[in-house]
């Protein structure tokens, strides 16, 4: 059994089930698992998930919830998630800013929102209908985009803020997503951090953009760039002390002793902080 405090996590992907079923001393201390992988499921992917969660703390973080749609959220996926979350007890349930589902028809992206007082209503009464099902919090994490709205009256993080007032939610933040809007948008990622509420950042996502020349697109298939690690170490100011951080990594998914390192990587840079050592903060040009 895995007794650490649930600080630094991986999310668990199914490349490394094999690996992980011979039951390793790993450096992990939890994982996340996507939600709609293990929902209607009894298959491997849900007894190799009932095995993982003996020996680790996870969360179910989804990508089809919708919560940026003009639609009543569907009450078919809320009540399988909240079968499954009854079966494996995560310690956080998130979701995104996003909307991916309209009429029956939904989509495999995650598609932004615009930043304005309609759906600013519309999308705090979605996350009430999610709470009140699911009888806790969630989390709303900020996406990565490529495109703005023109009908926007306020920035993401200032929508975020509000959304977090009106329904008591959390924010799982994504300090990649955030460095790829700051360069594609030319906005300071700090300027974004030092606006979300300190106390509603709950998880800490972090994972590695394509560079494609004229934008940065979120693709999960590299390493964490330095870029991001800087912008991290410069945000520890504005992100609670014990909150779990963790490493995604969807594409071209590497060895787990890898994503091991890339993770320590981050539990360094924490640690630091918990030591007060001191380093100049780096500086970011847009």
């Amino acid at each position: 059994m895995n007794n650490k405090t649930p600080k630094f996590g991986v999310g668990l992907r199914r490349e490394h089930y094999p690996y992980l079923m011979e039951k390793p001393n790993t450096d992990i201390d939890w994982f996340e698992v996507i939600s709609e992988n293990y929902m209607n499921t009894e298959g491997r992917p849900m007894s190799v998930l009932e095995s993982i969660r003996k020996d680790y703390p996870i969360t179910c973080h989804g990508v089809g919830m919708s919560l940026g749609s003009s639609n009543e959220i569907d009450p078919k996926y809320l009540n399988d998630l909240k079968l499954l979350i009854d079966r494996v007890d995560p310690f956080l349930v998130s979701d995104h800013l996003a909307w991916n589902h309209f009429n029956g028809n939904r989509l495999h992206e995650l598609i932004p929102v615009p930043y304005h007082e309609e759906s600013l209503e519309v999308i705090a009464n979605h996350i009430d209908q999610v709470q009140n099902e699911l009888q806790r919090q969630i989390a709303v994490e900020n996406i990565s985009a490529y495109f703005q709205y023109t009908s926007s009256t306020m920035n993401e993080c200032e929508f975020l803020s509000l959304l977090t007032q009106k329904t008591g939610c959390l924010i799982l933040l994504d300090i990649n997503n955030i460095y790829v809007n700051a360069k594609n948008f030319q906005f300071n990622p700090i300027d974004f951090i030092k606006t979300i509420p300190k106390k509603s950042i709950t998880q800490i996502h972090l994972a590695g953009f394509t560079d494609m020349g004229n934008f940065l697109f979120d693709t999960h298939a590299e390493p964490v760039h330095s870029e991001v690690w800087n912008l991290l170490e410069t945000s520890l100011e504005y992100i609670p002390e014990n909150v779990p951080i963790m490493i995604e990594w969807d594409e071209n998914v590497p060895e787990f002793h890898k994503l091991e390192t890339e993770l320590n990587k981050a539990r360094k840079i924490m640690n630091k902080k918990a030591k007060n050592e001191t380093k100049e903060p780096s500086e970011f040009i847009f």
